[in-house]
């Protein structure tokens, strides 16, 4: 176990290390900050005074060993735009991205699982063709037209939920969340049912397919013979081993549903990081670029790493020196 986590967590910081490094040399292709910190109207002499003040004038190699550098110590440089520590800005908005992440990841198991159990369960049933036929939907939509719809409905048709924004927001362990309050459910219900539609037809998938697969086995069997009922083989035998493949490809969905909530926090107007990683990209605000990236890497280092543990202790035949039994 020990030996497993320090290999993983060398393995974590080559990869934080090489993104970093990536990340430094494609973020200067966003063009001259400068250009958006000062008036078109400054001269040469001012226009270097706020180069020098975001070091900006010092040569490629010498910005990234100070960016290296100063990685090491959580610092990402501050803010062109906010005038504060990039990772500060980040932080900001980073609980409404998790929060918004974490509700649709909850709404597509809730949703999902079941449906998925039922198509597997019984799969040449009007229901269960159903199911499978309807989640085609989700993978086939693209997310921007689904919010567009859903705002267009809900909110503009029939008045019911608010077409953007977070809604107020109450201080839990110096984080703002909108989920204690039901007017931040109203506004996240939208944002939130957009981003869970194609991971609750990914759910809904590999359910079925590890429905109908553990439903073949010999444990299977041997538990209808000793008589046990069908709730209690899907409740003991079945959820449990289908499950296994579910949680690590969920694992992989969360990171990505709090990396790439772009598209979904833009329609919405919905302040999360996504959001603000746009604004930075018009403002050429790169320290925040690039906090944002690292922050990413980082939260998808730490969900890959949870689910190999969640694995072991689902599939007790997994060991994590490498073998299995």
């Amino acid at each position: 176990m020990i030996a497993y986590l320090i290999r993983r967590m060398g393995q974590s910081i080559l990869v934080l290390f090489t993104m970093a490094c990536l990340v430094f040399v494609a973020v200067f292709a966003l063009g001259n900050p400068v250009d958006m910190l000062v008036s078109p109207d400054a001269d040469q002499a001012e226009r270097a005074a706020v180069a020098a003040r975001f070091g900006l004038d010092q040569s490629l190699p010498a910005q990234f060993t100070n960016f290296i550098l100063n990685a090491f110590h959580g610092d990402l440089g501050s803010s062109f735009v906010y005038g504060k520590p990039a990772l500060a800005v980040i932080g900001e908005r980073l609980p409404a991205t998790v929060e918004l992440a974490v509700v649709a990841l909850g709404l597509s198991v809730l949703i999902g699982v079941p449906l998925g159990v039922i198509a597997g369960l019984w799969p040449k049933s009007i229901a269960g063709r159903a199911i499978m036929s309807t989640s085609i939907f989700g993978f086939s939509l693209p997310n921007f037209w689904i919010g567009l719809m859903l705002v267009l409905f809900f909110a503009v048709y029939l008045g019911w939920l608010p077409a953007g924004g977070r809604g107020p927001t109450i201080n839990v362990l110096g984080m703002q969340l909108s989920i204690f309050s039901v007017e931040g459910w109203r506004h996240l219900i939208l944002p939130a049912l957009t981003l869970a539609l194609y991971k609750t037809s990914l759910v809904v998938r590999l359910c079925e397919a590890g429905t109908r697969e553990v439903m073949t086995q010999e444990y299977i069997r041997f538990a209808r013979a000793k008589g046990l009922g069908p709730i209690r083989i899907i409740r003991l035998h079945l959820l449990k081993n289908m499950m296994i493949p579910v949680v690590t490809i969920l694992g992989m969905e969360f990171g990505a549903m709090i990396a790439f909530t772009v598209v979904i926090e833009t329609v919405f107007a919905y302040p999360g990081m996504g959001k603000l990683l746009i604004e930075s990209i018009n403002r050429l605000d790169r320290p925040v670029v690039v906090a944002y990236l690292m922050v990413t890497t980082v939260i998808f280092v730490v969900i890959n790493l949870v689910v190999d543990l969640l694995y072991v202790a689902l599939d007790p035949r997994v060991r994590l020196g490498g073998g299995s039994e």
